[in-house]
Parts: structure tokens; sequence; C-alpha cells
């Protein structure tokens, strides 16, 4: 029988676990809720985990068993600590025998780079930059969350629209066709109906993140408001690359540099400045779309664990 493998994509907003043959052959796929124990806790994720893997082993038709790896790439996994406090509260689970746990962003670059090797930028609710050097070396910039961070985020280009609006009701700014579309979109009465919205707790991010497509189509009609926000999020987040491709002395070389996550489905509206901007530093580096989702990233870093050390 051939050795089985667990890969794990643990998000903010989701969890996806993939059951593998020791080929990467795929036998079955689980879902369940949030795994980052920042934003849920640590029962509530350990709770998603494990849900996850119970869903792939019921896909493939199997039970449930210790396979021979896993890996848990995983939101808020940052810190030598955050990986002990995971170590310690999957451990009594038994789930595989090697184990590997590394930060969401890992697997995704792992995944969406031929060699597993070069920088990602994830720009969706939030936003990182993660890279590895040819060295192995590693390097993060970013995923700080919204207080701390998230420049270039769906959030922070939500938020930016918000504050643009008001600023134009004020006269603080200019006019922009942001003003009627969200008033529409959120069913406002008032252009200051905004405050009740955004002031509660907890604050609504996934909402505000989810007016970037809005703020794309204002852009894609000509509001330089609008445009002006999407230039500012593409420099936002080729500086993060920027920060991790210096940080990784890779400015002269050739490398991917992988987009994930929903902001980039708005195009060129956020690839050109961001393009651009990556280019100046790092003239061989080859913005490219993922070549497969986070969670086969996972994968193949569980199949790595099984090779003789």
């Amino acid at each position: 029988m051939s050795e089985l493998i667990l890969g794990i994509d643990g998000g903010g907003t989701k969890t996806v676990c993939v059951l593998a043959d020791d080929r990467g052959k795929v036998l079955g796929r689980g879902h369940s809720g949030s795994s980052n124990y920042n934003s849920v806790g640590i029962e509530r994720a350990r709770r998603s985990l494990l849900d996850a893997v119970a869903g792939a082993f019921a896909a493939a038709g199997l039970a449930e068993r210790e396979v021979g790896a896993i890996c848990l790439g995983l939101a808020g996994v940052d810190r030598p600590a955050d990986v002990r406090l995971i170590q310690e509260t999957m451990g009594s689970a038994n789930l595989a025998r090697k184990v590997v746990i590394v930060n969401d962003a890992e697997v995704a670059l792992v995944g969406a780079t031929e060699s597993g090797r070069g920088v990602v930028v994830i720009a969706g609710t939030g936003s990182i930059a993660f890279g590895i050097n040819r060295r192995g070396e590693k390097r993060r910039a970013g995923g700080w969350g919204p207080i701390l961070g998230d420049e270039g985020s769906g959030y922070a280009i939500g938020l930016g629209a918000l504050v643009s609006i008001l600023k134009a009701h004020d006269g603080r700014g200019p006019r922009t066709s942001l003003t009627p579309l969200i008033v529409e979109h959120w069913k406002l009465s008032r252009v200051d109906d905004i405050v009740g919205r955004v002031y509660v707790t907890p604050p609504p991010r996934r909402e505000i993140a989810a007016l970037a497509p809005t703020v794309a189509k204002a852009a894609r009609a000509g509001d330089e408001v609008a445009r002006d926000i999407w230039r500012r999020a593409g420099l936002e987040l080729a500086q993060a690359a920027v920060a991790v491709i210096r940080g990784l002395d890779m400015s002269q070389e050739v490398f991917e540099v992988a987009t994930a996550g929903s902001v980039f489905k708005a195009g060129e509206l956020i690839l050109s400045p961001f393009r651009s901007a990556i280019r100046e530093v790092a003239p061989g580096a080859l913005v490219v779309k993922p070549r497969s989702e986070p969670v086969m990233g996972a994968v193949r870093l569980a199949l790595a664990a099984l090779e003789p050390e």
C-alpha cells in the first residue's frame, strides 16, 4: 500500500485539506471554516483542521488513519511560538508521523512557482509578500493585519474608497463616482450613513474588502479617484515584494513573482503599477499567475518530508 500524505491550506476564511498518495495523486479533498487561531481561537482552529482532514478522508472513501506526512500551511503562524502552539494543540490527534508547520504564504509560494522558489504576493482581504531564494533563505513583508498593515489588500482598497467618498462629501477631496456606486451597493439612505455601517464591533473587515470590485468598476469607467486607489494599492504590494527581493539579495536574478488573491482579479489596474515598480528594482523578475493553488504547495512540502534525510 502506498504511503498517504495530507496537505492543508488554512486561512482566515476557510481551510482546505487534500489527501494524496506518495506520488502526489489527489485522493480526496475536505473543506471547513477558518483555522487562523489569532482570529477564531485555538480550539475552533483545531476543530476546523480536524474537520477538513475528516472531509478529505471521507471524500476519498477511506477511514481516517495516521499518514506518512502532513504539511499545515496556516495563516497567523509566523513565529516559533505559533508553531509550538500548533504542535501542542494538534499533537494528540496523531495525524502523521512527520509534521511540517509553515505560514500559509509559504505553501502559496511552493504551489505558485515551478521551482518552489521566488516570491509570492497574496492580496485578498489582507496582504503579505513571501519569498525563498536559491539558498533556501526565507523572508516575508507585510501581513500584519488590518490595524498594523495589509496595505494593498481588498480591505485597504475598500477603506480607501470610503475615505475618498467622505472627503468628497466634506469638500476636502474631488468628487467621485464611487459615491453613488457604494451608496447603492450598501443600500444607504445618505452618504454619512457609512459611519454607522463601519463603526460596529467587530469591524466589518470582509464587507469593506468586498467593495474592491465596485472600486474596480469605477476605475474602468474612468474615475480618477478610483484609478488612484488601485495605483497606490499596486505600489504598496510592489513595495512589499521589493522588501523581500532585496532582503533575499535577488535583485540581479531571474525568478518568478506570483500574484495570488482576489485583488489581482482587477487585472492591469493593479498589475501595471505593480509590475513596473518591481522591474525597476529586479529587471529579471517575471510576474506570473500561480501555477497551482496553495493547498497543492502543502502537498509538495508533505511529499518532500517523506524523502529520506
